[in-house]
């Protein structure tokens, strides 16, 4: 500094003074400044004052040597004592070289700056509020300064400026929400410190509404609370916490929308406070706002649908994901299926109901990590608030991308269960509350639906089940022409993709026959539903394990879901044309064990059973045609099996009613099918060998068995007296069997059975042998039996039977 520098109105010995590298000199010159400039405010001498802080500013504060630095700091500092009041009309003159001096490199300037700075802001109190910005700017800094000591003063510093912001009411928070901002993404834990500090204090000022500009720093907040500190993290909690609970109380005035995707984004991270806290408020969101948040459903899901798979170390996590997927599936409605153009709909809460507390309480975690979301996220007492102003947002949902996450969600294969079945529950219920707009995606989701067939959760494949069903079944989808088809995996052509109509099964047209469209339980099959039954037997034929393992399980709860009749006849016409025998043999088979023994079933048994149907004359046509065939030891097993079939638990009424219907029995002039006596005795109408009866027979135990039950088969010989001396046949007005010394029983038709067998099975092996004991089974020895490994008495019982 150049000693003959003019410094007036500072005398000689104030300017050595303020230059001195001891502090008391400094001290003294600065009491002298205090004097001088309180004289010229006595004497309003404004441009002598202006002058003075000038020099201390230019030539001293900004100076290039420290002693001088320090000096015009203590300078200014005097100056701003000895103005008092009058101190906020020169505070821009005393506050700017302050604070250049907190970017100084020695750590005693700066201390000497805080302290400096501390003075001219407790003289000028709500007079420094214009240049809170920069005086926030700076103080930012100095909390994260390195040396203790100047922390230390910026600590007093910033409570000094708390306690002038809080008893005043002429902040600028609109100026102050940039920096805000700004400041909020910074990584320092002590500047974050800050932040936080200074956040809950504009919070709790009654005449700020720092709610109104939450959207600005809620994802720095959300930042912040995966700091690394734990005094740091339950700050920001009890900020977060804060800020719910406001959010509760004046809903009509949040923000909803411009912070949803902010939400969604902190529902993905993997710090479990942040994700827990950020679901926390995805569910009041969902609550608070309604349907507001139904253009976010598609990032919703993104982020609460994966939660839904996780295990009991976030348990937490998993309830409230939970609750958030069923409050926003509930928030989807009939009127969403109506053209796309917004519906102005009314922001404002609904009335709770029981289901919602209910689904509330269980979906609401006890407690976070610190057992604080219990406390600060959980849900209030269900207050209703009514906007102000009947102001109206349009509300869409947003279809396409929903379906699209749902879609992306159901193929990956390493994605839990809980959250496959939770996609699955969406799309059944986008089917029924959005039928028309959701047939448009059909197409793309029918694929992976039939894939989900192969899940290995019998949970999964029951709810994937439902939506297929839902497809099959739903009036949007009736259409005269299915569209195209999906994929090679169709052995019908484009055409042949229709509901089986009456000219395709005449059966259905039948008296007492429920139809394809008057199934009890879906009043229409659409065009989906052949389509499905289509895929679900390519399925079945490229999966035989799926078949074996899972087929009559999905058949049967198709069954429940859809109409019994309608399935069975669908999958009879499309076997038709089944060019894998084999697999339409194991189908067939299938599908009559399930027909026969499952109770999803007992309806159509019963209608089957009933007499006013043709189902006899269907059965009575299927017998003719075996006359027709070529005898060989594959037919003599299916027929076997025919046989074994008819001796079931199932078919005893059926031997009852063969028993009761023949002549001479006392109630055969009951009413009868027509084809159900030729059925059961398996009349054929085209010629038959001399001496044949053209009668398949079960064995005469099965029917006397089936008598029994009934209660109407008659007394043996033993101990009936009208039949004493006779056999039970011919009681029964049928001829008396050979007696034994006319050699073994052969039916009159055996010899024609003899002549059709192929050269490899003798003659012998269709005569009726008298039974023998079940232990002395014997292997037919012929290259065809062999191969088959089939017993010969069987053999033998099959050919008699024919």
């Amino acid at each position: 500094m150049n000693p003959e520098k003019d410094f007036a109105p500072l005398t000689p010995n104030i300017v050595r003074a303020l230059n001195d590298k001891l502090y008391e000199k400094r001290k003294v010159a600065a009491l002298e400044i205090e004097k001088l400039v309180r004289e010229f405010v006595a004497q309003n001498n404004t441009v002598q004052i202006k002058h003075v802080i000038q020099t201390l500013s230019q030539e001293f504060a900004l100076s290039q040597h420290p002693h001088s630095r320090k000096g015009g700091l203590i300078g200014l500092a005097a100056c701003s004592i000895a103005l008092g009041k009058d101190s906020g009309l020169y505070l821009k003159e005393l506050i700017e070289p302050v604070l250049t001096c907190f970017n100084d490199a020695d750590s005693r300037l700066r201390y000497y700056a805080c302290e400096a700075l501390y003075n001219i802001v407790k003289v000028a109190r709500g007079a420094v509020l214009p240049h809170f910005n920069v005086l926030f700017d700076g103080l930012s800094k100095l909390a994260a300064d390195p040396d203790p000591n100047v922390k230390s003063g910026s600590e007093l510093l910033d409570r000094l400026l708390k306690d002038i912001v809080t008893e005043s009411n002429k902040f600028d928070l609109v100026g102050f929400i940039p920096l805000l901002r700004e400041r909020i993404y910074s990584n320092n834990q002590y500047a974050r410190q800050f932040i936080i500090s200074w956040i809950l204090v504009l919070e709790s000022v009654p005449d700020i509404n720092l709610l109104d500009y939450l959207p600005e720093i809620l994802d720095g907040l959300f930042q912040i609370l995966g700091d690394n500190g734990k005094e740091i993290r339950k700050m920001c909690e009890v900020v977060l916490g804060e800020f719910l609970k406001e959010i509760k109380k004046n809903p009509s005035s949040v923000k909803f929308a411009e912070m949803a995707n902010i939400l969604v984004i902190h529902c993905q991270t993997t710090d479990d406070l942040i994700q827990l806290t950020a679901m926390c408020w995805m569910r009041e969101f969902i609550q608070l706002a309604g349907r507001v948040m139904l253009p976010y459903s598609s990032g919703i899901l993104t982020a609460v649908l994966p939660c839904l798979a996780y295990d009991d170390r976030k348990k937490s996590i998993k309830e409230v994901a939970n609750v958030c997927n069923q409050s926003l599936m509930k928030l989807v409605t009939p009127e969403d299926d109506e053209p796309d153009e917004p519906k102005p709909v009314l922001q404002r809460q609904a009335e709770p109901n029981p289901d919602d507390s209910l689904a509330k309480q269980e979906g609401t975690p006890s407690g976070g990590p610190d057992g604080s979301c219990d406390s600060s996220f959980s849900g209030g007492g269900g207050s209703v608030f009514t906007p102000a102003s009947t102001e109206r947002a349009p509300v869409t949902l947003h279809l396409d991308g929903i379906v699209q996450v749902l879609n992306c969600h159901l193929s990956d294969m390493a994605i839990g269960m809980m959250t496959r079945i939770a996609v699955l529950k969406w799309l059944y219920h986008l089917y029924i509350k959005t039928p028309r707009k959701m047939f448009r995606h059909t197409d793309s989701l029918f694929p992976i639906l039939l894939q989900t067939l192969s899940d290995e959760s019998d949970e999964v494949i029951l709810k994937d089940l439902e939506v297929l069903a839902e497809i099959a079944s739903s009036p949007a989808g009736q259409t005269d022409d299915p569209g195209p088809l999906d994929g090679p995996d169709l052995r019908v052509s484009h055409s042949e993709l229709q509901v089986p109509t009456p000219g395709r099964a005449n059966l259905l047209n039948t008296p007492g026959t429920k139809g394809l469209e008057c199934s009890p339980s879906t009043p229409t099959m659409n065009s989906y539903f052949y389509k499905f039954m289509i895929n679900l037997l390519k399925r079945f034929s490229s999966e035989r394990k799926l078949l074996e393992a899972r087929g009559a399980f999905i058949i049967r709860q198709l069954c429940l879901l859809l109409n019994a009749e309608n399935i069975f006849h669908s999958m009879a016409d499309i076997l038709l044309r089944e060019e894998d025998l084999k697999f339409a043999s194991t189908m067939v088979h299938t599908l009559n064990t399930i027909l026969l023994t499952s109770t999803e079933l007992f309806q159509l048994r019963n209608q089957l059973k009933d007499l006013k149907t043709l189902n006899y004359r269907h059965a009575y046509d299927l017998i003719q045609k075996f006359g027709d065939l070529e005898v060989t030891v594959d037919f003599l097993t299916e027929v076997d099996k025919l046989v074994q079939l008819i001796e079931c638990p199932i078919f005893t009424s059926l031997l009852c009613w063969h028993v009761q219907s023949r002549p001479g029995n006392l109630l055969h002039s009951r009413p009868r099918a027509p084809s159900l006596p030729d059925c059961s005795e398996g009349r054929g109408s085209g010629p038959r060998p001399r001496g044949s009866t053209g009668v398949v027979r079960p064995r005469a135990r099965s029917a006397q068995m089936g008598r029994k039950k009934e209660g109407r088969c008659p007394k043996d010989r033993r101990g009936d007296p009208g039949g004493e001396g006779r056999s039970a046949p011919a009681a029964l007005g049928r001829e008396e069997p050979p007696t034994p010394d006319q050699g073994p029983v052969r039916p009159a038709h055996a010899a024609t059975a003899e002549q059709r067998l192929p050269a490899s099975v003798p003659p012998a092996a269709v005569r009726a042998q008298p039974r023998a004991a079940p232990d002395r089974r014997q292997f037919t020895s012929s290259p065809e039996g062999a191969e088959s490994g089939f017993p010969q008495h069987r053999l033998r019982r099959a050919a008699a039977a024919l």
